[in-house]
């Protein structure tokens, strides 16, 4: 091997140990201060005296539907703003970059404009109050422009020769659309929505503003409901020793995280045939 190959290698290890130890090391934190609060009654339980005593069982479920929402408001529009941007406007063009440097500057917007646009549009406006409905929406929005994007990136990049094929078979732009285009980009906006996910569930500002701040458990969609990292906010900063539980339940976030990582990759794991 090249001295240079050498170098290079050991510039990409170190800057991957640059990435990896900090994130252990946080790791080790979180776990060396809440471990002693995890266990089954934290995660079955509801929050008591400010979270001070019992879990995390209501903000499990409040967290749960507000990422339902936000997912299921996202996902379609933004796979379909994906598909008609690489389906009808050609890449490289004019139209195409000035669509593309708006979703670039929406991604970029701060997270609390939109939880004030939340709170003023679905709060207010619709009456929706603060709500699970209401953080959902407001969520969708923020994570809408990344989806978009990711998706978008992925489509361009299936192969023309795979549209070619399916021109040369006479399938219609449906059935190209559902059975070669999705499927084989399928890695990529699963991408997409894993960050998008990712995103939505460490937000905090904007569901301060949309989705509440009360600890019960919501009946439907329209009650009040803590997420888990408002709480952790909450915890960390408004409650006197509250950081082990705190701890606690970012590690269970980082769990959730995962779990969810593994089954969005599983669910859009590509078909193998092209046709």
């Amino acid at each position: 091997m090249d001295w240079r190959d050498r170098l290079a290698a050991l510039a990409g290890w170190v800057l991957l140990s640059l990435i990896l130890v900090p994130m252990a090391l946080m790791m080790w934190s979180l776990w060396r201060q809440g471990a002693g609060v995890l266990s089954v009654d934290f995660l079955l339980t509801d929050p008591r005296q400010a979270g001070r005593e019992g879990g995390i069982a209501a903000l499990l479920l409040s967290t749960g539907m507000i990422l339902l929402v936000c997912l299921a408001v996202a996902i379609p529009f933004g796979l379909g703003c994906a598909l008609y941007l690489s389906e009808q406007v050609p890449a490289g063009t004019r139209r195409a970059h000035w669509l593309g440097g708006v979703l670039d500057m929406l991604a970029a917007v701060p997270s609390i404009v939109y939880g004030l646009f939340g709170y003023q549009f679905f709060a207010i406006s619709l009456g929706l109050g603060f709500s699970i409905l209401s953080g959902g929406l407001a969520l969708s929005l923020m994570v809408l422009p990344l989806m978009i994007r990711s998706a978008e990136q992925a489509l361009r990049a299936v192969p023309d020769s795979y549209r070619q094929a399916g021109t040369a078979l006479a399938i219609s732009r449906w059935g190209w659309v559902r059975r070669v285009l999705v499927p084989q980009a399928s890695p990529g906006i699963a991408v997409g929505v894993i960050l998008s996910t990712g995103r939505a569930l460490a937000e905090t500002a904007v569901l301060l503003f949309t989705a509440g701040y009360v600890l019960r458990r919501p009946d439907s969609l329209l009650d009040s409901g803590r997420a888990l990292s408002v709480h952790i906010y909450d915890l960390a900063m408004n409650v006197p020793g509250g950081m082990p539980r705190a701890a606690a339940t970012g590690l269970v976030l980082i769990v959730i995280l995962v779990m969810l990582n593994v089954l969005v990759r599983r669910l859009l794991r590509p078909t193998g045939g092209v046709l």
